[in-house]
């Protein structure tokens, strides 16, 4: 049994091809610009059987292998759910579909070990280079995330690294241009992907009682866009800027 946010049965932006995307509930980071606060909390989410998720991801299968797709699992953060995402993972490998997991790498433990095992491709979403910055923008340390990737470099798994530029918090030259450089050295990586920070998800923290900080930031500009897509380039082959 899981718990979950709910669930996308054709997604294109999760993962190589056509994905069957589940958004798992519950998370440990509060990061600043989250366009879904409503996943954090645990409770919140709906009981789901594994057994369901298999079957329904199963009618989207020859998608999948027309498109080069798979499954995601997304969240929230889906490794605090560690039972339900091994054995899913497990299930769906016996029917031969490409698995992918997106995650921010703050828990790292053996058992997650077990399940990378299981994962054809991570999303990894790191914040922000600036162990001090990253901490203000998560509320959690950055430390895990690199031994994290670490980890994915020693065993050769592949990984899309995600990072959102956010006008006056993500967007600082010398923090980009050091990730940059430091994520040079990760082979396993195929692709960085560049997203820009939007406003769509501030109602939901209205709705839920929060104080949403970013309330008054501003999208970044094209120029801002282009000069943080540029710092990636400058050590990177495998950069994409998404809209």
């Amino acid at each position: 049994m899981a718990k979950i946010h709910s669930i996308e049965t054709c997604g294109t932006v999760d993962g190589p091809g056509i994905r069957f995307v589940v958004f798992t509930q519950g998370c440990p980071l509060r990061c600043k610009y989250c366009h879904n606060p409503d996943t954090w909390i645990m409770k919140d989410g709906k009981d789901t059987s594994i057994d369901h998720l298999v079957e329904e991801a199963l009618k989207y299968k020859s998608y999948m292998n027309y498109s080069g797709g798979g499954v995601t699992v997304t969240g929230g953060e889906p490794l605090l759910q560690l039972d339900f995402v091994k054995e899913f993972f497990t299930r769906l490998k016996k029917h031969g579909i490409h698995t992918a997991i997106d995650t921010s790498g703050y828990i790292f433990n053996d058992r997650v070990k077990e399940i990378l095992d299981l994962t054809d491709l991570v999303l990894l979403d790191i914040k922000h280079f600036d162990p001090e910055k990253y901490k203000d923008l998560t509320g959690v340390e950055l430390a895990p995330t690199l031994k994290f990737l670490d980890y994915l470099r020693e065993k050769d798994i592949h990984a899309w690294v995600r990072y959102v530029l956010v006008p006056n918090l993500t967007d600082q030259e010398d923090a980009i241009s050091g990730l940059s450089k430091h994520l040079s050295n990760y082979p396993n990586i195929d692709r960085i992907e560049l997203l820009p920070f939007h406003q769509m998800g501030g109602y939901k923290w209205k709705e839920l009682g929060l104080d949403y900080s970013l309330k008054d930031t501003p999208e970044p500009s094209a120029a801002q866009m282009q000069s943080a897509y540029d710092l990636f380039k400058a050590h990177n082959d495998h950069v994409i800027m998404n809209e």
